[in-house]
């Protein structure tokens, strides 16, 4: 081969593997610029540029005497940038003081989400952050940033009329309530902290910035600052409602306390309670768990969502719809012998009262006198005046959204027709007359149903917002004077005259009236003692004060109690005291 040949073949080999070697480079730059281009830029940015949201401060939550019951509370947290690479994950764990495993998971997780840094643990306290700042050259996209949330000053006192807050839940995240809000943010999940969620949280700002490859700030590109939200005042008195919760003295049950002249709520109690201060953070599932076995429930607001046979802290109603009715006047009388007789079923009284009159069987509590007149009067009637006082219907408190409120029970033929059951019988009746049978109501219902008694009749939604009724119009249950003067001259002979159910309740500082229940839980005799634990009666009591110009009305049940006059009573007495002495102080 001569020496041109040589050439000539050696040229069109080079040529050939030079045009090769860059239609291959023209191939890959296409795909990297055209194809993935995109992608790739959007890597590079979200490595140079972050959005920090800027938190807004809550508002805080006063009770009526401007004592924040909430703090606003800051706190730290460890999150990795978007697209971080080659991460020594057993070393993050132990700079963290994390599980492995669970961290691996949050990174798995955070994969979808390619520009939203990956959040690894929060609560930080200041050490964990001096740490993690001295080691984030070894950990390229880590970063530490802070955050708000609350704390709460008086921990587990009022905890079921504050609520809590929490991270939003899948169908928050859905709901046009919370747009614009990262999933990061805590909302209120509970009771007042719900029901006010948006005039309490504000609006977030936000950061421009750019980073480095470590997360550190190079240059700030723009901000707009976050607002922090509305004040909330409500309606509750933190010293009373300490003083309610502590008269409990470790008993399950519910308190609620009402201004009578306005119908703001004093006192909300449930108890057992929680501390809401578990949940700021993100509540451990242990906690959790450990909230949701407990048998004694709680997380139940027994206030509001709890409700109980009456027993004869109904009778008072009854006695009002006899007298308005016409069927009784103050001056009626009944022979009671222990028990009153129905074909072949026979209802008892607690006690044989002889010739009693209307005012001495609500003071002493005669069953036989209300078995009576409940069978002149009526289920029909009953029910009525029932719901005249705001009874088998929710109060509307203003914690719906955060707590869900039972309406609790009030029959009468016409529903029972209605649901297809069998047919109302009087002896059914009879029960219903002294609060027992298919009858089951809220405490909140008959504290609202007490505090319109003391006032006579003016209809008063309770809230629990200060001045949450200044623009309701008041307005008077069609009800006529003489019948309030007779029943509450009985209410006041219960605590007050000799031979009342109530004489526990009787205060040495105020004149207080009330009508103790004792409400039946089980019928029939119980035979074990772990039976007759279990299925003790509830112990109701009801009050007001003073019995002349009332200004609070309280109603109070112990779960599993016995007796209300012997037990639920000085607990009324406790809290209306407490009422009148802070009152006297400011």
């Amino acid at each position: 081969m001569s020496n041109k040949e040589y050439f000539e073949r050696y040229s069109s080999l080079t040529l050939f593997i030079v045009i090769l070697v860059f239609s291959i480079l023209g191939m890959r730059i296409y795909q990297l610029q055209i194809l993935k281009g995109g992608d790739y830029r959007d890597a590079a940015n979200s490595n140079k540029i972050r959005v920090i949201t800027l938190p807004a401060a809550r508002g805080i939550i006063y009770d009526r005497n401007n004592i924040p019951l909430v703090k606003n509370q800051a706190y730290y947290y460890a999150s990795l940038m978007p697209e971080t690479r080659n991460i020594d994950t057993a070393a993050l764990a132990a700079l963290l003081n994390v599980d492995e495993r669970k961290l691996i998971a949050k990174l798995r997780k955070g994969e979808s989400h390619r520009f939203k840094a990956i959040v690894l643990k929060e609560g930080l306290t200041f050490k964990d952050v001096a740490v993690i700042e001295a080691r984030r050259s070894d950990f390229p996209g880590l970063m530490v940033e802070p955050n708000l949330t609350r704390h709460y000053v008086f921990n587990s006192i009022g905890s079921h009329a504050i609520g809590y807050l929490g991270r939003m839940t899948a169908r928050q995240i859905q709901s046009p309530d919370y747009d614009n809000i990262t999933p990061e943010t805590f909302v209120g999940q509970w009771a007042a902290e719900a029901f006010y969620d948006k005039e309490l949280r504000g609006s977030a700002g936000e950061k421009i910035i750019e980073v480095d490859a470590l997360g550190r700030q190079l240059k700030l590109i723009g901000q707009t600052e976050p607002h922090m939200g509305n004040d909330v005042t409500l309606s509750i008195d933190i010293g009373l409602q300490e003083a309610a919760e502590k008269a409990f003295r470790g008993k399950s049950g519910a308190l609620v306390a009402v201004n009578v002249r306005n119908g703001e709520v004093l006192a909300l109690v449930s108890l057992p309670t929680f501390d809401p201060n578990d949940f700021v953070m993100g509540i451990d599932t242990d906690k959790w768990n450990a909230l949701n076995r407990d048998k004694r429930h709680p997380l139940l607001n027994r206030a509001l969502q709890s409700s109980y046979p009456p027993g004869s802290v109904f009778k008072p109603v009854v006695a009002i719809a006899a007298l308005e009715g016409g069927i009784i006047d103050e001056y009626s009388s009944t022979q009671c012998n222990g028990v009153l007789e129905y074909g072949k079923h026979f209802f008892g009284c607690w006690k044989s009262h002889g010739r009693v009159s209307l005012h001495r069987a609500i003071v002493e509590s005669c069953d036989v006198f209300f078995y009576e007149i409940g069978k002149k009067l009526g289920i029909e009637k009953i029910e009525r005046y029932a719901r005249l006082f705001g009874l088998g219907k929710s109060t509307g408190i203003g914690l719906r959204r955060g707590v869900d409120e039972k309406d609790g029970t009030m029959p009468s033929t016409r529903r029972r027709r209605r649901s297809g059951n069998r047919q109302w019988f009087l002896g059914e009746t009879l029960n219903a007359a002294i609060g027992q049978g298919f009858i089951s109501l809220t405490p909140a219902q008959v504290a609202q149903m007490t505090a319109m008694i003391a006032n006579e009749g003016i209809i008063m939604p309770i809230t629990l917002l200060k001045d949450g009724n200044k623009d309701n119009p008041r307005e008077r249950l069609g009800i006529r004077p003489e019948t309030f003067d007779a029943v509450k001259s009985a209410l006041h002979g219960v605590i007050n005259e000799d031979g009342g159910t109530g004489k526990d309740a009787r205060s040495n500082i105020v004149q207080i009236s009330g009508k103790t229940g004792t409400a039946q839980v089980i019928a029939g005799r119980l035979k074990s003692e772990e039976q007759k634990q279990r299925y003790r009666d509830h112990a109701w009591f009801i009050a007001y004060a003073p019995s002349v110009k009332p200004e609070i009305a309280v109603a109070v049940i112990v779960e599993h109690g016995g007796h209300g006059g012997s037990v639920a009573g000085p607990i009324a007495r406790e809290v209306i005291e407490a009422y009148l002495q802070g009152k006297a102080s400011n």
